[in-house]
């Protein structure tokens, strides 16, 4: 069973960065594809960026592009999302999702069958 367990967020100004991490436990973390969404309150959950098991393939919102990177560590179980260039409008809880490996990335998130419990990113104006 995929258990997954995100940290990092908090409270910054705009313009500041934040570096989420999700910590994987219970398979081997290079059999899963990543995926980053967030959900602000009143809204859907939205799709921000996602990689595959390799890290060959990536993708991110038009929004998060040129400010947002994501990123893993296959041996430290861990994936990563360095949030640059905050802007308020990028409030919302952050979830770590993933799913067994496919060489492509996927955005939506019933595709996803393992999330992880949120972390809250504020950003103030």
């Amino acid at each position: 069973q995929v258990q997954l367990v995100e940290s990092g967020g908090g409270l910054v100004q705009a313009g500041d960065s934040l570096r989420l991490s999700c910590a994987c436990s219970g398979v081997p973390f290079r059999s899963l594809n990543m995926a980053w969404f967030r959900q602000a309150p009143g809204t859907q959950r939205e799709f921000v960026a996602a990689i595959s098991w390799s890290s060959l393939s990536i993708d991110y919102i038009e929004s998060v592009k040129g400010r947002f990177t994501i990123s893993r560590d296959n041996d430290k179980n861990t994936g990563y999302l360095q949030m640059n260039s905050l802007k308020p409008e990028d409030t919302a809880v952050y979830y770590c999702a993933a799913r067994p490996s496919t060489g492509w990335t996927l955005r939506r998130p019933r595709d996803y069958d393992s999330w992880g419990q949120g972390t809250q990113v504020t950003v103030s104006s």
